[in-house]
């Protein structure tokens, strides 16, 4: 299995959202936009609970490294979030699995991983890109990055470790490091 990509092409990122609801549901749209808006790895994301969100902030322990998260929510993600809010108001999770029977007749779960990596793959598999539950991480770092070419910023947001973790993480490869060089004379 290839190694899952950030989208570096805005209208694409809108596209993925928009496919993601037409060819899946309504809820992998909000996936891809909220996941975007927080950059979560995909079982931090979907373990979110109403009680985590305090007015206009995410506070969660993150389950890979037990480092806290603690992320103020931006207007898009607060929208989405407060739309999901008032369509399942007695929903748990802020993405509960509800759709089919087991999820009906038991204890409110999270929807899962595996369903949130097939809708993804299958918009991937159309646009012809490594799209995954990873993207919406990545697509969030390069974009930061190629805003503020602030590493240890987008270092921070990620809540990585090491400089060269993060640019490889995020796809910024030796060629686009080069072409900086060429085209900022002093």
């Amino acid at each position: 299995m290839a190694e899952v990509q950030a989208v570096k092409n805005l209208d694409t990122v809108r596209l993925v959202s928009y496919l993601l609801e037409k060819r899946s549901s309504k809820q992998m749209s909000h996936i891809w936009n909220i996941g975007l808006n927080l950059a979560l790895r995909i079982s931090d994301l979907l373990a979110v609970k109403f009680t985590d969100i305090n007015n206009d902030r995410l506070i969660i322990y993150e389950s890979k490294t037990s480092k806290l998260a603690e992320i103020k929510l931006n207007d898009k993600a607060l929208t989405l979030i407060n739309e999901i809010k008032l369509t399942h108001p007695h929903h748990i999770y802020l993405f509960q699995s509800y759709r089919n029977q087991q999820a009906i007749n038991s204890k409110p779960k999270p929807l899962s991983r595996r369903a949130v990596t097939k809708a993804f793959a299958l918009v991937g598999e159309e646009l012809n890109i490594h799209l995954g539950t990873h993207s919406m991480r990545k697509t969030r770092g390069y974009h930061l990055y190629q805003k503020t070419h602030d590493i240890a910023r987008v270092m921070k947001m990620l809540r990585h470790s090491s400089e060269a973790t993060t640019l490889r993480y995020i796809g910024i490869t030796q060629e686009e490091i080069d072409k900086d060089f060429e085209e900022l004379e002093l």
